[in-house]
């Protein structure tokens, strides 16, 4: 995909209600763990000028790519790594981040991505099974569709996917080994699921849980948001924008938990943990896009909002 198209067909998601949520001021520091093509980044820069610094990260080199192109006016004020974000603590020591004003992750999958027929991620162009956001790791979503056992893959589309018809799906994939391309597995599964989805395509959750099973999603997710804490300055913000709830429901429950002191097991009858709230909500209700949004981007409207801020 070119440069033109990338930058033509990616929309970032909430933009206005990041930057009032990270509250950017002029001068600060930011940090935006999932960089994509920058479009958060790039609203991120125009409102922390003059003096703002923004360090950019994104597992994806093609999103690297794009990202540096999309924010060239801004060279000189901001820092763009290609790693994953469960090594955040060691990139903000590295960089000189590590009391940043503002941390934002947007944990869907970008345009680019999906526009990219040979990334596979898409159901809705045949590309080959692979779907790794770096290119560089091994495991693509062809070995988990063709070498799982039955009751692995059934176990991995029913919790990651959260589809009822998990155990069905999977019967029917290992049936029609081997599985090559995202045109065959699609096809499969709808044939596998049937008529009983009518809002979404009948191939979304498999392909879902394929997506975070292949990036280990949720426990990189659960990695970062520990490491997020020790890269805030006091008073720093954190802001998460989620798209489905098992997502939403690490979110919610890391920044519910660090709001709290003791967070022993409630059989433990005097506390041993010693933990010490380190985070204060925002709002107890996450911030959901407008319904002008969902019609300008109807990828938008499954995502949620959370915001808290490092006590």
């Amino acid at each position: 995909m070119s440069l033109a198209l990338a930058n033509r067909v990616h929309t970032p998601v909430l933009v206005d209600e990041v930057v009032e949520a990270l509250d950017v001021r002029p001068g600060g520091r930011y940090i935006d763990c999932t960089l994509g093509g920058g479009g958060h980044s790039l609203a991120i820069l125009a409102r922390c000028r003059p003096g703002g610094q923004l360090l950019g990260i994104d597992a994806d080199p093609e999103a690297i790519r794009l990202a540096q192109h999309n924010l060239y006016d801004f060279f000189e004020n901001s820092v763009i790594i290609n790693d994953n974000f469960y090594n955040l603590e060691n990139i903000c020591r590295e960089t000189g981040f590590s009391a940043a004003d503002g941390i934002l992750f947007d944990l869907g999958l970008s345009s680019l991505q999906l526009a990219s027929a040979e990334r596979g991620f898409s159901f809705q162009l045949n590309g080959p099974l692979d779907m790794r956001f770096n290119p560089d790791e091994q495991l693509t979503a062809a070995d988990i569709v063709n070498r799982l056992p039955e009751d692995k893959l059934a176990q991995l589309i029913l919790i990651y996917g959260e589809e009822p018809l998990a155990h069905k799906i999977a019967r029917t994939i290992v049936d029609h080994r081997p599985i090559s391309d995202t045109e065959d597995l699609a096809a499969i599964v709808a044939a596998a699921v049937g008529d009983r989805y009518s809002k979404i395509h009948p191939a979304t959750r498999t392909f879902q849980a394929l997506r975070i099973a292949v990036n280990r999603e949720l426990d990189h997710l659960t990695t970062a948001l520990d490491q997020s804490i020790n890269c805030l300055s006091s008073g720093g913000r954190l802001a998460v924008i989620s798209y489905h709830s098992l997502e939403d429901r690490i979110v919610k429950n890391f920044m519910l938990r660090e709001t709290r002191g003791c967070i022993c097991p409630p059989s433990i009858p005097q506390c041993r943990c010693q933990h010490k709230p380190t985070l204060e909500l925002v709002s107890r209700h996450p911030v959901n896009p407008t319904e002008q949004e969902t019609e300008r981007n109807p990828r938008s409207r499954s995502a949620k909002l959370r915001v808290a801020v490092k006590l």
